[in-house]
């Protein structure tokens, strides 16, 4: 049989309006390449959310690669503002237009054809599982999560796992993400209560206690970096009150700050921090604070060893390019993954990811599919 071309592919997808949650066919598309090639396809659908779990090979198999994708994209925003179709994958100068042609439609496109073509040519003594999400961009309640809950409830177990997020900041091949931050967000609260500004005495004026509160917050430390991973980091992102008025003082005031945190804390040591300051700043001014939390993720490590030295011999092998280690950037699904097996990631370059005209060069995904391809020729070996 002809080799998968993983350019067609890609474009096939890209004109699947996938936003989050919605899933226009995408799946299907992929679940028919791989079922025509003897994978077995079933789906793993939670919350109205499409999941396909696809095996090559017997269950229980010794060596099992696992790959970990996504096709669902996120908005394309005012769509005025793109110079070429959004769901189109028109292609122009080497280059292919369109929503999800980075993030990450070429990298489930390719690690499928490099798959395919893999099984096809030198079938492996062992197993290779493709697990691919449609609730990647959104909260990621029902997407990656459902499909492991699935795998467990089946008995399957990847050995490894690669995800396959755009990981190379300005050239094909040059990071590794072999980690992530924790990530959490924060909202508070600040409940005075209203007076006129002529007579602050008869009011409560939750301002100051927020100013405070987020001065105390955004000026400290959370920690130099370690071994992997960069400086922790809190951001205030916003501070409202909703007051228009020059003459009243609020009855409240909200803020929101955002913390990428490193493996030096956990989101309960943050969260046991956030509420001692909280309480200073209450007894302090006398007034009262709520505060809520939602955690996106742990910060994890697969520390460098035989996955990560197994996918950079691959991208040099096929780029030229010695890539970084890295644990810069976002989540990602690999943050669930990480519980179920060593992971690690690789993909395109991701300079156009979520912007508009988001695009990928030809090349890179004829590329893509190569450093795939190698990685599973080498992991069985």
């Amino acid at each position: 049989m002809d080799p998968i071309d993983p350019v067609d592919l890609t474009a096939r997808l890209v004109r699947c309006a996938s936003v989050t949650p919605a899933n226009e066919g995408a799946l299907e598309i992929v679940q028919e390449v791989l079922t025509a090639a003897g994978f077995d396809c079933v789906w793993a659908d939670r919350g109205g959310i499409r999941n396909l779990f696809a095996r090559w090979g017997k269950k229980g198999n010794t060596k099992t690669f696992g790959f970990n994708g996504h096709t669902d994209v996120v908005p394309i925003g005012n769509a005025s503002d793109w110079t070429m179709p959004p769901f189109g994958a028109e292609i122009k100068d080497g280059i292919m237009y369109g929503r999800g042609t980075t993030d990450m439609k070429s990298g489930v496109a390719a690690f499928v054809a490099a798959a395919v073509d893999f099984v096809r040519a030198t079938p492996p003594d062992g197993s290779v599982v493709i697990a691919i999400t449609g609730d990647e961009e959104g909260d990621a309640l029902d997407g990656t999560t459902a499909l492991l809950e699935h795998m467990e409830k089946n008995g399957d177990r990847m050995d490894v796992c690669l995800v396959g997020e755009p990981t190379c900041p300005e050239v094909m091949g040059d990071m590794i993400k072999i980690g992530r931050r924790g990530s959490m967000t924060v909202w508070f609260k600040v409940l005075g209560k209203q007076g006129h500004s002529a007579y602050p005495h008869r009011a409560n004026n939750p301002l100051p206690a927020m100013m405070r509160l987020m001065d105390r917050l955004a000026s400290h430390t959370l920690d130099e970096g370690t071994d992997h991973f960069d400086p922790s980091t809190l951001a205030v992102v916003t501070v409202d009150t909703g007051n228009t008025a020059t003459n009243v003082i609020p009855a409240s005031c909200s803020a929101t700050a955002n913390i990428r945190f490193n493996d030096s804390h956990s989101a309960a040591s943050l969260t046991a921090w956030l509420e001692k300051e909280v309480e200073k700043v209450r007894a302090e001014f006398a007034i009262e604070i709520d505060m809520q939390i939602k955690v996106s993720g742990e910060s994890f490590i697969t520390p460098p060893g035989p996955l990560s030295t197994l996918v950079a011999s691959a991208v040099e092998a096929e780029t030229g390019v010695t890539p970084q280690l890295s644990t810069t950037g976002g989540t990602s699904d690999a943050r669930f993954v990480k519980s179920h097996c060593p992971v690690v990631e690789f993909g395109l370059v991701g300079q156009s990811m979520h912007q508009v005209d988001e695009n990928v060069r030809i090349e890179h995904i004829h590329q893509l599919k190569a450093i795939y391809g190698r990685i599973l020729k080498e992991y069985f070996a």
